[in-house]
């Protein structure tokens, strides 16, 4: 696709991944709408990547609902979805409560869903589109404390490899980027963005990556590809 003009909708836009896609495509010619939870820090960083701020939290139905208002009166419609929203838990499997099940698969599962749900009655409308799922490398194999988060991204990668079958046959596209561990706010009850060692993962790489593969020409699609650290252990 051209991403000249298109019109690029991405949850979770105030940090790390987000933020670095929006500024990435906004600098390719988009019109990015980028979503989050806390209204000063959305700001700040619609202020550093071009995107129009959406106040919004993706586990609320009626945020969602209210940020496909206002992005497609904004934009004026809609070319792609990026579903970049995550939480993370990291408990062993007898610490965790289903406080921490629920918040995780309402963050990493149905808010995703909810979204792509909004996403796909406009995509087989006009019969174009195309659906990216942050997902993790988590989503591949299972870890020690991983129980809550793994289990969330396994379920986005299923929910991934399912649309993908019922959304081909009206030319969306819908692919999951697993990235592996990356400098961000991540899993910071302070929310502030981790610097990147010089052999660990930047949030630049992987927005160039999802850049890349929305600029294959619409009739090519990557299902799934993950980003891993070429030498983590590297001192």
């Amino acid at each position: 696709m051209k991403l000249q003009g298109s019109n690029i909708l991405i949850t979770g836009g105030s940090l790390g991944i987000g933020k670095e896609t929006a500024k990435c495509l906004v600098d390719a010619g988009a019109e990015v709408g980028i979503t989050g939870r806390d209204a000063s820090r959305l700001n700040v960083a619609a202020a550093y990547s071009g995107a129009f701020p959406i106040v919004a939290d993706v586990t609320k139905s009626e945020d969602i609902d209210r940020t496909y208002q206002e992005f497609l009166a904004h934009a004026g419609g809609l070319d792609v979805l990026i579903n970049n929203a995550g939480l993370g838990a990291f408990p062993t499997l007898l610490d965790a409560t289903l406080d921490q099940y629920e918040q995780i698969f309402r963050t990493n599962v149905f808010g995703p869903a909810l979204m792509a749900q909004k996403a796909a009655g406009i995509f087989i409308n006009q019969q174009s589109g195309t659906i990216i799922n942050i997902g993790s490398t988590a989503s591949l194999r299972g870890f020690e404390r991983g129980g809550i988060y793994a289990a969330s991204k396994f379920a986005l990668r299923a929910m991934t490899e399912s649309w993908q079958h019922e959304l081909r046959k009206h030319s969306i596209r819908v692919m999951q980027v697993n990235p592996s561990e990356v400098a961000t706010a991540f899993n910071s009850e302070e929310r502030i963005e981790r610097i990147a060692a010089d052999n660990k993962l930047r949030s630049q790489e992987i927005a160039y990556m999802i850049k890349s593969i929305l600029e294959l020409d619409d009739r090519a699609m990557i299902p799934e590809f993950s980003v891993w650290a070429s030498n983590p252990w590297k001192q």
